[in-house]
């Protein structure tokens, strides 16, 4: 999926300046293993790092158009162009010769053809910046979904940009800093588009583009999720998201390198790994490999295990053929000071759950053992329905984000960690509030919907889709880039995506069940077992001996005068753990803010990151 970096400056010449262009680059080694590149002009130089995963010898970046003494656009590109083979032959019917097999020359030679408008015609999973040497204009692209990451940071005579902020965090003129609003948003469980959390920091927006000329940077939209009347019976609706996905899953699979699925037992990545399964077998492809992960020994006091998932992974696997591995995982694995450093680092944020972050982490460089690429089932529940909050009404029908109100409990103990005067300055149930006021607005389903429930149904699944969606791809990129993987997330193309947006929900829910049209979609591949399954959660350590060593790692920053959370805490915590210890954690206090407190103490540390609130 590769690592891109990049500085544009109108001002000075770039090009004397390659040493820090360099540095930038070399942040994205994890993302890239495989090969570097680096282009530099007079005001622009463009990093990359490659993970080779179509046309190993040829698609080296950054990749540059015309003569290269005279060239006329230069690409960095991170990503997976689906429909690339299509505009290929669009494109040699207009003219343009290809030296290399690439997606990553298509999208360059797409460029040159159509401009900016361009980016309408890709389907896929992508986040690059192109360089108009001609125009000497920068253009930094996001897909659709925002699957893949790309920040950028405007300054007085320019920009700098990357695939993680690490990138732009390299060069000397960024200064890492926390202001309320970055705080706000590590705080709060609802990810709003754009923000970065560092002052000064944006992500692109999914589905945006940001123009960058002298005149400065401007975002501009190319697509957007909207309201329409659904017309195909619920028959063809079974029959359209079962072909959709056939088509899809066919697309995802076209690598020149070993591919995998990640299989938790569950609907979704079942659903995945049988159709990959029987692609693999109709093409003469050979056995699809499959993955899971669980702690298969942590039982309940009835001795029936904790995780199931990988007993339905089992079933899956051997049900069509899959050749499966599996990770069992431990609480003092996930514990690892070193393994929560290199989580963090991959990252570059504070995160909530930090033993599913950990997990995913160990999984993926198990997986990248044997496999470059691994489909994943992520965002099926968001399309369909498949989380209780999406259906029950009464989270359904709050006036906030539904998994906020379902489970804020799992998140109470900011008000005993942080001081009072902080908190009312943050006024995080405003922000709360104005997020999702905003995030509604986008949309107007009550101007084009006249039953409220249905519109609100609707609302939700906007949420889910652009928000809750967005920490979940977040996860899943940056701890598979970390192991130089690349993920695949069918679920979330746009095109399945725009189809179920405005599928009724009475027609999404018509057995009374979650993720109705994807069972009755995918029933006939899949054992009654796992067809018929109930939806569990992302496997999570359920010992509490992992909570209290969480609780006795924070009890210690809390006793260090020296620590940079310091001036952050309340007095009353201050005052109660030096008198019990660890003990004055075990009440009103939820395992994600004791992991939150505990990465915002490292974060600022590792990332020398200034407060300034």
């Amino acid at each position: 999926m590769c690592g891109v970096a990049g500085w544009v400056d109108y001002s000075r010449n770039v090009a004397q300046h390659r040493d820090i262009a360099q540095a930038m680059t070399d942040t994205m080694a994890r993302r890239g293993p495989d090969a570097e590149g680096l282009w530099t002009a007079e005001h622009a130089a463009l990093g990359h790092r490659r993970l080779s995963v179509i046309d190993l010898e040829g698609g080296c970046q950054p990749m540059v158009a015309g003569d290269p003494s005279a060239p006329r656009a230069v690409l960095t590109y991170s990503g997976e162009t689906y429909n690339f083979q299509e505009l290929r032959a669009q494109l040699r019917s207009l003219g343009h010769e290809f030296r290399t097999r690439s997606d990553t020359e298509v999208v360059l030679r797409a460029y040159l053809e159509w401009g900016p408008d361009f980016v309408t015609r890709l389907e896929g999973i992508y986040a690059f910046a192109v360089w108009d040497v001609q125009r000497q204009e920068l253009l930094l692209v996001r897909d659709r979904m925002g699957v893949k990451p790309l920040y950028y940071a405007p300054t007085p005579d320019g920009v700098l940009f990357g695939s993680e902020p690490k990138a732009i965090l390299a060069h000397p003129d960024f200064q890492a800093v926390l202001d309320a609003d970055g705080l706000r948003d590590i705080l709060s469980v609802a990810k709003v588009p754009g923000h970065a959390v560092f002052r000064g920091m944006r992500e692109v927006p999914p589905g945006c583009t940001v123009r960058v000329t002298r005149s400065g940077a401007v975002e501009q939209r190319y697509w957007q999720l909207r309201v329409a009347e659904h017309t195909d019976t619920l028959d063809r609706t079974v029959a359209t998201v079962r072909e959709m996905l056939e088509t899809i899953v066919a697309q995802q699979m076209v690598a020149d390198v070993p591919l995998c699925t990640l299989l938790s037992g569950g609907l979704d990545s079942s659903s995945l790994t049988a159709l990959a399964a029987r692609i693999s077998r109709d093409k003469g492809m050979g056995r699809i490999r499959s993955c899971s992960v669980g702690d298969h020994d942590a039982v309940r006091e009835d001795g029936t295990p904790v995780n199931e998932d990988h007993l339905y992974a089992r079933l899956l696997a051997e049900h069509v053929g899959s050749d499966h591995s599996e990770l069992p995982l431990k609480a003092p694995d996930l514990l690892d000071p070193a393994l929560r450093a290199s989580v963090l680092d991959a990252y570059d944020l504070p995160i909530a759950k930090g033993d599913e972050h950990a997990s995913l982490h160990l999984l993926f460089g198990l997986v990248r053992e044997h496999s470059t690429v691994a489909l994943s089932g992520e965002c099926g529940d968001e399309v369909f329905g498949g989380y209780n909050w999406q259906r029950k009404p009464e989270w359904v029908l709050s006036s906030t984000f539904p998994w906020v109100q379902e489970g804020r409990a799992a998140y109470q103990g900011n008000d005993v960690i942080f001081a009072p005067d902080l908190l009312a300055k943050l006024d995080l149930a405003a922000y709360e509030r104005d997020c999702h006021s905003t995030a509604v607005a986008e949309i107007d389903a009550a101007d084009h919907i006249s039953d409220p429930t249905e519109a609100r149904f609707r609302e939700v699944t906007y949420l889910a889709l652009t928000r809750h969606a967005q920490v979940l791809f977040d996860r899943k990129d940056r701890m598979s880039m970390a192991c130089g993987l690349e993920v695949r997330v069918p679920f979330a193309d746009h095109r399945l995506v725009e189809y179920t947006f405005n599928v009724p929900w009475a027609m999404k829910s018509f057995d009374g069940r979650e993720k109705s049209l994807l069972r009755a979609a995918m029933k006939d591949l899949l054992p009654e077992a796992v067809a018929q399954r109930i939806k569990t959660p992302y496997p999570s350590i359920g010992d509490d001996s992992y909570n209290r060593v969480l609780r006795e790692r924070l009890a210690d920053v809390v006793r260090t005068p020296e620590s940079p959370l310091a001036p952050l805490f309340s007095a009353d915590l201050k005052r109660a753990v030096a008198e019990r210890g660890a003990a004055a954690l075990e009440q009103g206090m939820s395992r994600a803010a004791l992991e939150t407190a505990l990465q915002l103490h490292e974060w600022l540390y590792s990332h020398d990151v200034r407060i300034a609130l």
